[in-house]
């Protein structure tokens, strides 16, 4: 054991995992401090500038106080836009006076001055990746702008009350940069402590539910003059996610009210530069450690094929298959994936927890592929547990979507082997494992597939980045590359994966008494693929038409035990898609 003081986790490498874990479920805070580097006046450096210069027009000397000077001179306090609208008349003749501030010559230029600095790329790196969607600043300059565009990113940029009120909602932006200040090509900037005293309403409404619903990484704002901004943290009534503030050196005293407030981790940095660096970069390496490495797949499919030879090699089999399950039970039971009620739900965080669901099951996936287009009888049972092992759930609160997302890794193993199976006409195979039977978290016995359809991912189908019910489009880009070594052909794989939900559909309705209007609504690509549905339809028609009982699809009892079931099942389920208006037969 050891002894002595115990290990503290640095902080950046918390927020690092915090980032990495939660994609989109933090905002940055960022100041001046930011783009300090890159030799940008702040607002107030400006107005300073200008009183200097504006001194030296009157032949007097304004030092050491330009602010006093300027106040005792013209009987009121400094104000930028004033100032601003005095000195250069027209909005044109103010932008071209801004320029000279914000905007680099040919030799600050050539001396990298007045461009993106280390911070602004390695945070528009974290945008790109979908670790940060809002960013709040009260810089004037368009460093960061420039550099998430330079990353492939359209930021939506607000920086008056009219873009704020006319602007989408947080969560169907990919990235908001909220300039609180103003923008230096927009006279309406904000810089004196009168302005920076209160924000307008459009202003205060938006910080309140980013404040409220979002994490927080501080970097570069001292807090020491912007009231509005403290009055909008301290407003926050809760605290759902952590807030890391990096400082230089001791934190302002108003910066340390704030960090009391949100129970904020502090963490001490050289520069902005070196720390969104290191963050980023943290967040890169944890993002390659969350795959499974490609040798630990390739092993697992080569032993699975070595098994899968001789019957001898069972135990080993099943040994295989169930510590790959339990593999992904235990990596499906952190933080990452909890169910809490208080995780915001949107399309990002749903994309992003599906993400993560499918780098955990991908050596699951290669190997039910492989697995099921070999399956013998002996090996039925096996798999039959390992869905039944996903499908078990703890009965905890939680809110609906995050509770049914738990059987996805479930889902995706019935689809690698179904695609599998019926590849190699395993019908009886298939028909095994739709038929296997679970206790749901009402303690009620069903099949399994009604469980793990895409039916059971209606909700969380909805309301993903541009995909409708069922989830199932979305499982069709999922799975090709893990069933290659079974179906290397794309259009062969597409019809495989159309048969699959067919016969998913049949069987779902007649586990549910042919109640597919009331109780099914699960139409997946087939629906839209006319030629692979009408062929799949009508091989299975003419299956069960020739060979009655000696139909492979009978026999399998998929969806009825008998040729006459199974024709009435085929007939209510083309009976239900007619019902669609968009439907071809």
């Amino acid at each position: 054991m050891f002894k002595g003081q115990p290990y503290v986790i640095d902080p950046i490498h918390s927020l690092s995992f915090s980032i990495q874990g939660n994609p989109g479920v933090y905002a940055l805070v960022l100041g001046s401090g930011v783009s300090r580097s890159a030799g940008i006046p702040t607002g107030w450096e400006i107005t300073l500038d200008l009183i200097r210069k504006l001194a030296g027009l009157c032949g007097e000397s304004c030092e050491p106080d330009p602010e006093s000077w300027y106040r005792d001179k013209f009987g009121q306090e400094p104000d930028y836009s004033d100032l601003l609208d005095q000195i250069a008349k027209t909005p044109a003749e103010r932008q071209q006076l801004l320029r000279t501030y914000l905007e680099p010559s040919e030799q600050e230029r050539e001396e990298g001055l007045k461009q993106p600095t280390a911070a602004h790329r390695a945070i528009a790196g974290m945008v790109a990746r979908g670790y940060f969607k809002v960013i709040i600043t009260t810089n004037f300059d368009r460093l960061l702008e420039t550099a998430i565009s330079d990353a492939g990113v359209t930021p939506t940029v607000l920086s008056s009350p009219d873009q704020v009120k006319g602007s989408l909602p947080l969560i169907h932006t990919q990235c908001c940069v909220f300039k609180v200040h103003g923008d230096y090509l927009d006279t309406r900037i904000r810089n004196t402590p009168d302005e920076l005293g209160e924000y307008p309403e459009e202003f205060n409404e938006r910080l309140d539910r980013i404040f409220d619903e979002f994490g927080l990484v501080v970097c570069g704002w001292s807090a020491d003059w912007d009231d509005a901004m403290r009055e909008a943290i301290f407003r926050a009534p809760s605290r759902r996610f952590t807030t890391y503030w990096a400082v230089r050196g001791e934190a302002s005293d108003k910066a340390q009210q704030l960090i009391t407030h949100r129970q904020a981790q502090v963490m001490s940095i050289g520069d902005a530069d070196s720390f969104f660096q290191a963050v980023h970069e943290n967040v890169k390496s944890l993002q390659e450690f969350s795959r499974p490495h490609p040798l630990s797949t390739e092993a697992a499919v080569g032993s699975m094929k070595r098994y899968l030879a001789e019957s001898r090699y069972d135990i080993q089999l099943n040994d295989l298959i169930q510590e790959t399950v339990e593999r992904v039970v235990q990596e499906t039971s952190g933080p990452t994936f909890a169910v809490d009620q208080t995780m915001p739900v949107n399309s990002e965080t749903l994309t992003a927890r599906v993400r993560s669901y499918e780098a955990v099951c991908h050596t699951l996936m290669s190997i039910g592929a492989v697995g099921g287009r070999w399956a013998q009888d002996n090996h039925y049972g096996f798999w039959r547990t390992a869905l039944q092992r996903l499908s078990e759930a703890p009965n905890v609160y939680g809110d609906v979507v995050w509770l049914n997302l738990r059987y996805y890794p479930g889902t995706l193993l019935m689809y690698a082997l179904g695609l599998g199976a019926v590849e190699s006409g395993r019908l009886r195979f298939l028909g095994s494992l739709f038929s296997t039977e679970v206790r749901d978290q009402h303690n009620q016995t069903q099949p399994i597939l009604r469980l793990l359809s895409p039916y059971g991912l209606f909700e969380v189908a909805k309301r993903m980045q541009s995909y409708n019910f069922p989830i199932s489009g979305w499982i069709h880009n999922v799975l090709p590359h893990r069933t290659l070594r079974i179906i290397p052909s794309e259009d062969q794989y597409t019809f495989m994966f159309d048969k699959l939900e067919i016969l998913m559909s049949l069987s779902l309705g007649y586990y549910n008494s042919n109640q597919y209007g009331e109780y099914l609504p699960f139409l997946g690509p087939f629906f839209y693929g006319v030629q692979n549905r009408r062929q799949v339809i009508n091989e299975i028609r003419e299956s069960i038409s020739n060979l009655g009982p000696d139909s492979p699809f009978v026999q399998a009892k998929i969806f009825g035990n008998s040729a006459d079931i199974c024709h009435a099942q085929l007939s209510s389920f083309e009976t239900y898609l007619s019902t669609f208006p968009r439907y071809r037969p």
